[in-house]
């Protein structure tokens, strides 16, 4: 069994040698990576519907309507843009590649607990308010990225496949097929997180609210560029689906800014000047009562013990 570093001795300041922050962090670690492996090998057996869960809705806007069973067949109803995999091993491969990402995917709540169990113990009380705010703000922000980007996905498939030759027979590696889902799910994930970022500036006290407000104008060009590029339809309708949450986000984000710069200026003006002493606490305490100290004698008439002492001391000294 392993056992938790802190649960031997706990410090109450937090405070731990560096073998046993080692033993802690080794623990945190071997309990992430069990927790990968037993999500890894369950995925396993659902691999495949975990692929046809990512590439049906590119099938269906490309004009497939049918199973990877049927499209194997080959046969003359089932003609439209294929997924194919190319190699002997690529099967086997990407097998392995979508169980593994899905065992990470899945173990997210066990590793990322352990993170912040490894952490936790070194920051202060309004430190970890504010982790735990992000963390909780910043995961629906990405899974909310991530939906618009399954969304969007079909309809770019679709356009894609218009600039094909007349005649020519689509063929969609389906391990660059995914490459292309995940990297997609992660970029408007993490677009998502933008807003997130500059409150977590605003708060650390890098950038004011007036300035992040100030950039209205860049960030809603530069939003909108980014949503053009990574939604390349035709119509304006899946671009705005994208760029409009970002938008709205961006503009509750310079509100939070605002109101937080409001707060600090409050809280500073309520607290002493730079050259004003503070007020200090100068009303007497009473003394405890006064515990004798045993030392080592210095003097030879030290050494006998019957000898009165008076508040740890004899006459002697």
């Amino acid at each position: 069994m392993l056992k938790s570093a802190r649960k031997q001795e706990k410090d109450p300041e937090g405070r731990m040698p560096l073998a046993e922050h080692l033993r802690e962090l080794r623990n945190r670690l071997v309990k992430s990576l069990l927790a990968i492996v037993v999500t890894t090998v369950v995925a396993a057996f659902f691999y495949k519907d975990i692929i046809q869960f990512f590439t049906n809705p590119i099938l269906d806007a490309v004009g497939c309507q049918y199973s990877f069973a049927e499209l194997a067949k080959g046969t003359e109803e089932t003609q439209c843009a294929r997924i194919v995999q190319n190699g002997l091993l690529s099967p086997f491969t990407l097998a392995l590649t979508v169980s593994l990402s899905s065992g990470v995917a899945l173990a997210a709540p066990v590793w990322l607990f352990q993170l912040w169990a490894f952490v936790a113990p070194g920051l202060h009380r309004h430190e970890k308010k504010y982790s735990l705010a992000f963390v909780a703000a910043g995961f629906p922000l990405f899974l909310t990225g991530a939906y618009f980007a399954y969304w969007s996905l079909p309809k770019m498939a679709s356009v894609m496949l218009e600039f094909s030759i007349i005649g020519s027979d689509n063929q969609l590696p389906l391990d660059d097929l995914l490459q292309l889902v995940m990297r997609m799910i992660i970029v408007f994930g993490l677009s998502f997180e933008l807003p997130l970022l500059l409150v977590m500036l605003n708060f650390g006290g890098v950038l004011s609210g007036k300035k992040i407000a100030g950039w209205w104008r860049g960030m809603i060009m530069g939003i909108t560029v980014f949503a053009a590029i990574a939604t390349p339809s035709t119509d304006p309708i899946s671009m705005l689906a994208l760029a409009g949450p970002i938008w709205v986000l961006y503009f509750a984000a310079s509100v939070i800014a605002l109101a937080n710069d409001r707060r600090r200026a409050r809280r500073e003006a309520a607290a002493p000047a730079d050259d004003e002493a503070s007020e200090l606490d100068l009303t007497p305490e009473a003394i405890g009562e006064v515990e004798a100290v045993t030392t080592a004698p210095a003097l030879p008439k030290q050494a006998d013990t019957s000898r009165d002492r008076v508040n740890g001391y004899d006459d002697v000294t």
